[in-house]
């Protein structure tokens, strides 16, 4: 009986992890930017190609200090913008990050990039690996 309940307790473990690990990342890119830039922004869209729920929790790069998630939005007619917490991706869902919207804030940049580059960005899930994903920099959206 023992047995039998460590069994199912590792294949529930495993079932979870595995669909933590169904992050997709399509179309990552960073905007370039002028030299010397203080902040960059990325963009990509998030998809959970799993049967359970992804909670990202943050991101990560070793080309800059900081990587976080963050939401423009317009507020009596002024631009603004605000952290965002965890976010939720029902499965089969999509999460994008565009201009104008949610994305990923790049500050503490530790090289100069320019368009042709590539930053590699690990997105963090609650449980599983997340994805580790190359971002392109480009003028323009893909």
């Amino acid at each position: 009986m023992r047995l039998k309940l460590l069994g199912l307790l590792l294949w529930s473990v495993a079932a979870n992890a595995l669909a933590a690990s169904h992050l997709v990342v399509e179309h990552a890119w960073i905007r370039a930017a002028p030299p010397g830039a203080a902040m960059l922004a990325g963009y990509a869209t998030l998809k959970n190609a799993g049967d359970a729920p992804v909670v990202v929790t943050g991101a990560s790069s070793a080309d800059f200090g900081d990587v976080s998630l963050h939401e423009s939005f317009s507020e009596n007619g002024m631009e603004r913008m605000h952290p965002l917490g965890d976010v939720t991706i029902a499965p089969g869902a999509s999460v994008v990050f565009a201009p104008g919207g949610k994305h990923f804030m790049l500050m503490g940049g530790k090289r100069e990039l320019k368009t042709g580059d590539a930053v590699e960005i690990h997105i963090a899930t609650k449980s599983g690996p997340g994805a580790e994903t190359e971002f392109a920099v480009r003028e323009t959206a893909p």
